[in-house]
């Protein structure tokens, strides 16, 4: 039996669909299933049962003996959201009961971690443990992902294998529920098509030129291609990042997704918001060197190949993985 929390979410039901897809079955799905827009991305799914999020650490204390993985996806992700009680509650302090519980029962974890954690980049994108410390989030998402991060390092006692995952910028299928917190190719696609236009946010610094603001843009295939790696390697414990290990631009991301969707380009671009201006990250990319230092030797999709596969396959037609 393995427990994926997040189960309706992004990424949660892509990691379902890829555990069906290598035959697993006896899934528990943990989640908030109140939120009727994300019912679709579990649809044709096949799993053992579904449990509230308020429940789960109840019926893992009678449960955990059947249980062999926990993949805790599960988390507030709104990155616009200032509540810091928001994010201890269901970030912080909700992650802790389950590496507890994790502890207690003797099971492994993969967690979710950010690359928002990074901030601005003072420190590098380098997932080594020494700098989890150092680093200064942007926001209260950021700061709850980095505060979980720095509590599990220091725990004397562990899982006998955990894994954080810093997951850059993720894109793929089942985001439709996401809102303005989808991934830019999502929100492209949707502009293209009302408009046969795209607009940008202009560069506001002289080292970067409009549209060139660059980010490690990452296919939830990829990501849960590499936990599923990390389920069956069960050793080399620690924060990993989750990127492609390149970083490109939102030109090449905004002209791949014209050219997905058969529309000539025509790309503008309009003034960033004064409000998120000075933290306005304009470089992300994930060292990837200590994942590939473990086994992991499997390709990531390229921009490209990612937003074509995203655009045809899903977007057109609103289908779901």
């Amino acid at each position: 039996m393995i427990i994926v929390t997040g189960a309706a979410g992004f990424i949660g039901s892509n990691m379902v669909s890829k555990l069906n897809a290598e035959n697993f079955k006896d899934i528990v799905l943990v989640d908030d299933f109140s939120k009727n827009e994300k019912y679709k991305n579990l649809e044709g799914k096949v799993f053992s049962q579904k449990v509230d999020r308020n429940e789960f650490f109840t019926w893992l204390k009678e449960n955990h003996r059947f249980v062999q993985f926990v993949v805790h996806i599960g988390a507030r992700t709104d990155t616009t959201e200032f509540d810091k009680n928001v994010f201890d509650e269901l970030n912080l302090g909700y992650s802790k009961k389950v590496w507890d519980l994790c502890v207690e029962f003797g099971l492994p974890l993969i967690y979710a971690s950010s690359a928002a954690t990074y901030g601005l980049g003072e420190f590098g994108y380098n997932d080594d443990h020494d700098v989890v410390d150092k680093l200064k989030p942007l926001n209260p998402y950021g700061d709850s992902k980095n505060d979980f991060d720095k509590w599990a390092l220091v725990q004397e006692k562990k899982p006998y294998f955990w894994s954080g995952l810093k997951f850059f910028n993720v894109y793929g299928p089942n985001e439709y529920h996401k809102g303005r917190m989808a991934s830019v190719i999502f929100h492209a696609f949707n502009q293209i098509g009302k408009t046969n236009k795209m607009k940008l946010f202009r560069s506001h610094k002289p080292d970067f030129k409009d549209g060139e603001q660059l980010r490690d843009f990452v296919n939830v295939k990829d990501v849960t291609d590499v936990i599923y790696f990390l389920m069956n390697h069960r050793k080399d414990s620690g924060i990993y990042n989750l990127g492609t290990g390149t970083a490109r631009s939102f030109l090449d991301l905004t002209r791949s997704t014209f050219k997905a969707m058969n529309v000539a380009e025509d790309i503008s671009f309009i003034d960033t918001p004064e409000d998120i201006r000075d933290n306005y990250q304009y470089f992300t990319e994930a060292n990837m060197d200590k994942l590939r230092s473990i086994g992991y030797k499997a390709g990531f999709h390229s921009l490209e190949e990612g937003v074509e596969d995203y655009v045809k396959n899903y977007l057109v037609g609103k289908r779901y993985r």
